[in-house]
């Protein structure tokens, strides 16, 4: 017992010394909130764009028009079928929903990150095409808040790094 007391005394300064740090210290006023709510979100064409968008601007803590950074979105809404059957007819469909993004310094237009998010999802095809369609448009509602997460995380991790919009 003595020896398993001291090996975990020794380790617990190891511990503490690794840099692990949270990322959203100091809430709502600490570096990465303020960073994110310098962001504004660009207009994205077409339905897609719209949800994008919006889940974009709650996430990012809402609409900021005179903020000094930009984040421009270009989006790859894709559904491909698959799992057919012997008359030919799809039974599973995939939409896949990929997105490129662009972090901009609103005054000068300097590009400080570009990278790319994406996720896709089945689609059961089933004999009723309203109920197809239905789970085809709840499928990208969903998509859309997954890239939005994924966007603003690689956004938070950016701004942790380095803060923007100070």
């Amino acid at each position: 017992m003595t020896r398993r007391f001291a090996l975990v005394a020794l380790l617990v300064p190891l511990l503490a010394s690794c840099g692990l740090r949270p990322m959203y210290a100091g809430g709502a006023s600490g570096p990465v909130a303020t960073s994110l709510a310098a962001i504004s979100v660009a207009p994205i064409p077409e339905r897609a764009g719209w949800l994008m968008r919006s889940a974009l601007v709650d996430k990012l803590g809402g609409e900021n028009p005179g903020a000094p950074y930009r984040l421009e979105v270009d989006l790859d809404d894709d559904i491909s079928g698959f799992g057919i059957r012997g008359d030919r007819a799809v039974t599973r469909e995939r939409r896949t929903l990929r997105a490129r993004y662009r972090l901009v310094q609103a005054s000068s237009g300097l590009v400080l990150l570009d990278a790319t998010a994406g996720s896709d999802a089945g689609i059961d095809v089933v004999s009723s095409p309203y109920a197809t369609v239905a789970a085809e448009q709840t499928a990208l509602e969903r998509l859309s808040r997954v890239v939005a997460d994924q966007i603003v995380s690689r956004l938070a991790l950016y701004a942790s790094s380095r803060p923007i919009g100070q």
